[in-house]
């Protein structure tokens, strides 16, 4: 038999307490709203929350590189019990009713359950849920936590509580996954394409903060993966930036800072790709966007350090493959199709580049928080897909997530063959732990496989500031300062960070704390808004003829502001120790002038940009009102931070 690596395991006994104490006390019918959020019993762990992010690590408390070494603990999401969705051939659970709740519960205790997920050498779970079991209050049936008899009577938000309880108390760190709107199997055309399909956006943002909010004494909770595999409905598509009730990037992002700044500010924000677009059997383009977005329009959370991305794959989708069947899609390979040089470049373009390119506007962690294959696969192409991107992910030192952790197995042997732990109804286990299992050797290449270990030091954020369709006042001080400048579009760098560039139409800006990682800003006082040239001292024209808003002295710029493409006003933080007075003026009105290296990546694609170096600070920015003239930035006052 070929093990994974092993950790050495949390007392079974520790977790079960941890249950206890959580379900003492708590009516067994109250209504899942009205439940008290759980606290987790604090145990020895390798690692201490919260976690954050450094570059395209994430890390732990103590700044220690932190690997999601994951598995996916399904069925609170809900699970088909039919025959199956023929959409998706990894629709492993058809015939398993999971009542809403993690599965297993029926058929295994906890402890053992827990005991069984760190063999596997897992440090962290993912564990989905829907918008439809937060609100149900029936508790669930009684067979459905039959290893489990201290769970009856709850209600499913409830079990989810107290799984979160026992695992966290176990010393795993968990993500919350909002898998589905309804227990209803993703991931077809089901009701739970989009996070709007069957609520609106506001109602899906306000489940998430009530999450957060549930959860936030109990640090172990790391995450907030904020929807799955966002897809086409029957009619429309989702987008990347588009502005509309279908884009996903501006859901997530104002989902992510609502979560920060009512729920949890601790929390990991992970955002996933768009899964696939177009009907495959339009004969139009189609295609599954994953990440490739990312790279032109990026996220910039009002909390920096927070933001994960992420992306799934498996063998029998593609590039652009749905994973459907008969449906006029065989003329496009899946990944599985691909040869191994293919492969690999596949995943860097759709996923992989966000981490491996550093000092970018879109540098983050990606996490691959779904991939997976059954024990009982035996083409030739589907293991070697396997064994190749396993290798590719041990190879890019990346995050990862098993699909699925947790499966059934009945009497004449059927079962999940795709989970890496089966159990009967009598709770025998067998699977990846009892052998033999062609999985095994790849699986255990992938976690043991040599990486980044240890304090990761700080480096330089670089984050984009997007107008394209709303405002982008990404500080947390100058929200509370309120409305800077009443009517135009505004765009404020995150808390610690300084304006670095402009782009000359188009209302991007660029964002940096390089060379002044604890940021420049005095601890008190607000920003100022300049609207005219009063700063700009007698004999210090550094942009004659044209209009020019310069920061007084001591202060730098933290932001702008948009009236249509005019720019109307800056604002001005004070610095907290003395700043740098020579200067030089950066041009971009005719070209781009940015730093050799381009430092923070292209923030503003088609458009001319200017940029101060990484040692400088901006100080102002210049335009013309000539009549005719747009009024869009020109140049900027560059100087050095000291």
């Amino acid at each position: 038999m070929t093990t994974t690596r092993h950790r050495s395991p949390v007392a079974p006994l520790l977790a079960l307490l941890a249950t206890l104490a959580l379900l003492a006390g708590a009516p067994g019918t109250a209504p899942a709203a009205a439940a008290a959020a759980p606290t987790a019993t604090a145990v020895s762990a390798d690692w201490t929350a919260p976690l954050s992010t450094r570059g395209r690590w994430i890390v732990d408390a103590n700044g220690n590189r932190f690997r999601l070494e994951a598995g996916n603990w399904d069925g609170a999401q809900g699970s088909w019990t039919g025959s199956g969705d023929i959409a998706d051939p990894a629709n492993h659970h058809a015939g398993q009713d999971s009542h809403g709740i993690p599965l297993g519960l029926d058929r295994a205790g906890l402890p053992a359950l827990l005991d069984d997920f760190h063999r596997l050498g897992f440090n962290s779970i993912r564990l989905p849920f829907s918008n439809q079991m937060i609100h149900e209050t029936a508790p669930v049936p009684d067979a459905a936590v039959a290893a489990n008899p201290q769970l009856r009577g709850l209600t499913p938000l409830q079990v989810y509580d107290a799984v979160i309880a026992a695992l966290t108390g176990s010393g795993f760190a968990v993500i919350l996954n909002n898998h589905t709107g309804t227990t209803r199997w993703c991931c077809g055309v089901d009701g739970n394409e989009r996070w709007n399909s069957s609520r609106s956006t506001r109602q899906w943002e306000d489940d998430w903060v009530f999450m957060a909010r549930r959860y936030r004494e109990n640090k172990r909770v790391v995450g907030a993966d904020l929807y799955n595999e966002v897809r086409r409905d029957v009619l429309d598509d989702p987008n990347w930036g588009l502005g509309d009730a279908h884009d996903w990037e501006a859901a997530a992002q104002e989902a992510g800072d609502r979560i920060l700044t009512e729920g949890s500010p601790d929390l990991l924000i992970v955002v996933e790709g768009i899964n696939w677009t177009g009907i495959p059997a339009d004969g139009l383009p189609h295609g599954r966007p994953t990440l490739t977005p990312v790279r032109s329009l990026s996220h910039t959370l009002v909390t920096s350090g927070k933001l994960v991305y992420s992306a799934h794959f498996y063998g029998y989708t593609g590039p652009n493959h749905s994973g459907a069947t008969g449906l006029g899609e065989t003329h496009d390979p899946r990944y599985q199709d691909l040869t191994a040089d293919q492969l690999r470049d596949a995943l860097y373009q759709e996923a992989l580049y966000v981490a491996a390119e550093g000092g970018q506007h879109f540098t983050a962690p990606v996490w691959v928080s779904e991939f997976g294959i059954g024990a009982d696969e035996t083409g030739a192409a589907p293991r070697a897909w396997f064994a190749h991107f396993a290798d590719d992910l041990a190879a890019a030192d990346a995050d990862v997530a098993y699909w699925p952790l947790v499966g059934w197995r009945g009497d004449g042997g059927q079962g999940d063959s795709w989970a890496l732990l089966r159990y009967d109804a009598a709770g025998h286990r067998s699977g990846i732990l009892d052998g033999p299992d062609w999985r095994a050797d790849a699986f255990d290449r992938l976690l043991t496989a040599p990486g980044r270990t240890g304090r990761v030091p700080a480096t330089a954020a670089w984050h984009m500031l997007d107008t394209d369709h709303s405002d982008a006042v990404q500080s947390l001080r100058v929200r509370a300062q309120g409305d800077w400048d009443a009517g135009a579009r505004k765009a404020v760098c995150p808390d610690g960070e300084r304006l670095a560039g402009l782009a000359h139409s188009g209302g991007r800006g660029l964002c940096t704390d390089s060379g002044a990682l604890g940021g420049l800003r005095a601890p008190s006082g607000d920003a100022e808004v300049v609207r005219d040239e009063r700063n700009v001292p007698a004999g210090g024209d550094w942009a004659p003829g044209w209009t020019k808003l310069q920061c007084a002295a001591g202060r730098y710029l933290i932001g702008y502001s948009l009236r249509g493409a005019r720019t109307s006003a800056v604002l001005c933080a004070a610095a907290r120790d003395p700043l740098g007075t020579a200067g030089r003026t950066v041009w971009f009105d005719h070209g781009d002038a940015r730093p050799a290296g381009g430092p923070g990546g292209e923030f503003a694609y088609g458009a001319y940009k200017g940029q101060c170096a990484a040692d400088e600070y901006a100080a102002g920015v210049a335009f013309t009102t000539r009549v005719g003239s747009s009024g869009t930035p020109d140049a900027l006052l560059c100087r050095p931070l000291s």
